[in-house]
């Protein structure tokens, strides 16, 4: 039976917060105590650094991790007021939840953010940049949030220009739930439900949430609500000491109320349009374990269907967008030797979309890696590189490395320097306006910086600066009055590479016990974003939608079994165009929470949002919530 302990405590310490953020665990075989946990916390875990689950204090490269316990005492279904209180992170928002939502990592664009869920990509094909949208993930059921900042194809190939961002389900021990009710009409629920043995483990979850919302224009009068729920389920089966089977499944169905430009104006109003959408991602893998060698062989598919419908037309859809995207991986790491590594691997994309105006298209991919990575006494160094052929571009080389070093005990400098790739989008090369002849954005970014333990420990801090480079930037081009070169029989217009950027800055955050219950951590960023096209109209121009400043300052008092916290966020103004025409005012939100442990099964919490009821806009012409009052309750068996 040891054998099967052993493996258990592996698999779910790194894949359970909630098992691991609660001390060892243990059972009995023939009246010997095993523990089941591993001595790493899981905050102390990620798998952004290489793909493969390594300590943090293995790379020098800049990452955060939230737990869920941050997550639980943040409160609430919007993702958005947790993923703030890391450091260079920003957010734009068309509306309320359920609202297109991009997340821009160091002033890089929304959709050159990657995002993994429960080990599956899960960017859009069907939308034009390809991206991931936030509007369309709850924080309900996620137990562990991992950011990776900064350029890193080199392991996770297209996409991974701005950072990398994993979100881990959370898996309970037996059963545990929660249900919210607050302004606008607002009603969230989630559950799961998990058990465990010699065998592995097995975990499901559910959540729904609806909300009336408030008007996505503005200027609109009508509210605007959004509907989700959600079901989804990871497991681990153990086959022998060696082998180990495992999957996940996610599924969302959506319905988002939107505003339009009705005639005879035009302009963005009140309308009874609306939006469905359907998620679903999967996975199947098996693992291969021994002392000197982990092979991970998976299989990964993520659809997204939308559909558009304005009842003014008729109960059809005026628009619908599907798109796959399959995926073969195989990774791997390899001890070469006490203080030698290779991690490896190679994989296969498959992707295809179709839309109301555009037959079936696709494009497919092809990638090897191999990183080094050498540990001795108190020096980590990674380096490596990936080769990926593209069917419709081509092949492309991306390197990367980082170092850290270990001043003490909890005092590491660290350096990395990355490239990054994103391919065109299937909408950029084949729809209306698509150009077969895009060539890949590509970036180049670097990152130094000194930090003392983590942002999960009691006191931590770092400091970081970064520049990044971005060049074959890919933007729409108007042909509006022109008939000639690449606008040639396009009246409309098309995609080209027109682009180059660079965003710099520096970022800080920090916690600290000030006493033994009242504790504070700050994230803040400073990032310049410019247009660097030589010869544009907005050559030197900030980029659209990139605040200088931004800082999240919290504070948590738990005197006894109740808690009180507060989060104050800080942004600076920046333009909603790139011809910085459209200024977009800097604001300053305060949100207020309590909890109350009742017992070691039942907790009381409630809060308060945007307490000045401050009026603001992420995006031009959008609204944004005013004050929200919400209260619920959390039980665990």
């Amino acid at each position: 039976m040891s054998k099967y302990l052993l493996l258990l405590s592996l698999s779910v310490s790194l894949a359970s917060p909630a098992m691991a953020q609660s001390g060892a665990d243990s059972a009995t075989d023939n009246g010997k105590m095993i523990v089941l946990t591993h001595p790493i916390r899981d905050t102390g875990i990620t798998v952004v650094a290489t793909g493969e689950r390594e300590r943090m204090s293995q790379s020098g490269q800049p990452i955060s991790i939230i737990s869920r316990a941050e997550i639980e005492a943040v409160q609430g279904a919007d993702l958005t007021r947790i993923l703030q209180r890391l450091p260079g992170v920003t957010v734009s928002r068309n509306g309320g939840a359920g609202s297109f939502t991009g997340v821009r990592v160091r002033g890089a664009e929304a959709e050159q953010v990657l995002v993994v869920i429960d080990g599956v990509r899960v960017a859009d094909p069907a939308s034009p940049g390809g991206g991931f949208d936030f509007g369309n993930l709850l924080a309900g059921n996620i137990g562990k949030i991992e950011l990776l900042r900064g350029s890193n194809s080199t392991i996770w190939g297209s996409q991974a220009i701005g950072g990398v961002l994993a979100v881990t389900s959370a898996d309970p021990r037996a059963m545990d739930g929660s249900i919210e009710y607050g302004a606008r009409n607002t009603l969230t629920a989630q559950a799961g439900a998990g058990t465990s043995g010699k065998w592995g483990y097995l975990a499901l979850d559910g959540g729904f949430y609806r909300s009336d919302g408030f008007s996505a224009a503005a200027s609109g009068t009508e509210p605007d609500g959004f509907r989700q729920w959600q079901a989804g389920g990871r497991t681990r089966v153990f086959l022998t000491d060696h082998f180990t089977l495992l999957g996940s499944l996610r599924y969302t169905d959506g319905r988002l109320d939107l505003d339009g430009f009705p005639p005879p104006t035009y302009s963005f109003a009140d309308t009874s349009e609306f939006q469905t959408t359907r998620q679903l991602s999967a996975l199947a893998g098996v693992q291969y374990m021994t002392a000197l060698l982990d092979l991970t062989l998976s299989y990964s598919r993520s659809s997204t269907a939308r559909d558009n419908f304005d009842p003014a037309y008729g109960s059809a859809p005026a628009y619908a967008a599907r798109g796959t995207s399959e995926r073969a991986e195989l990774r791997g790491k390899w001890s070469l030797a006490d203080t030698l590594a290779l991690r490896f691997g190679g994989d296969g994309e498959w992707s295809r979309f179709s839309d109301t105006y555009d037959s079936q298209k696709q494009a497919n991919s092809h990638a090897i890696y191999a990183q080094l990575g050498f540990e001795r006494g108190a020096l980590e160094i990674n380096g490596g590189a990936r080769l990926t052929d593209h069917s419709r571009f081509g092949k492309v080389v991306t390197p990367g490395g980082d170092m850290a070093v270990r001043l003490s005990d909890n005092w590491r400098l660290r350096a990395s320097f990355g490239e990054g790739f994103k391919a065109p989008t299937l909408y950029q090369l084949f729809s209306d306006y698509g150009n077969q002849a895009l060539l890949p954005e590509r970036s180049a970014s670097f990152d130094l910086g000194i930090e003392h333990g983590d942002r999960n420990q009691a006191t931590y801090f770092a400091v970081s600066l970064f520049r990044r480079d971005s060049r074959n930037l890919i933007d729409f081009v108007s042909c509006y009055g022109v008939t000639g070169g690449i606008c040639t029989n396009r009246p409309y217009g098309t995609y080209d590479n027109v682009g180059r950027a660079r965003a710099q800055g520096l970022e800080l955050e920090g916690g600290y016990h000030l006493t033994r219950t009242l504790s504070a951590q700050l994230a803040y960023s400073y990032a310049e974003t410019y247009n660097r096209t030589p010869g544009a109209a907005n050559q030197g121009k900030e980029l659209a939608r990139r605040p200088r400043h931004a800082a999240t300052l919290s504070a948590d008092w738990a005197p006894s079994a109740v808690r009180f916290g507060a989060d104050l966020r800080l942004v600076s103004r920046s333009f909603d165009d790139a011809a910085n025409t459209v200024r977009l005012g800097g604001y300053a939100t305060l949100d207020l929470r309590a909890s109350w442990q009742v017992s070691d099964r039942i907790a009381l919490f409630g809060r308060a949002e945007n307490v000045t009821d401050t009026q603001y806009q992420t995006a031009a012409g959008y609204g944004t919530a005013g004050r929200g009052l919400f209260v619920g309750v959390r039980v665990r068996r």
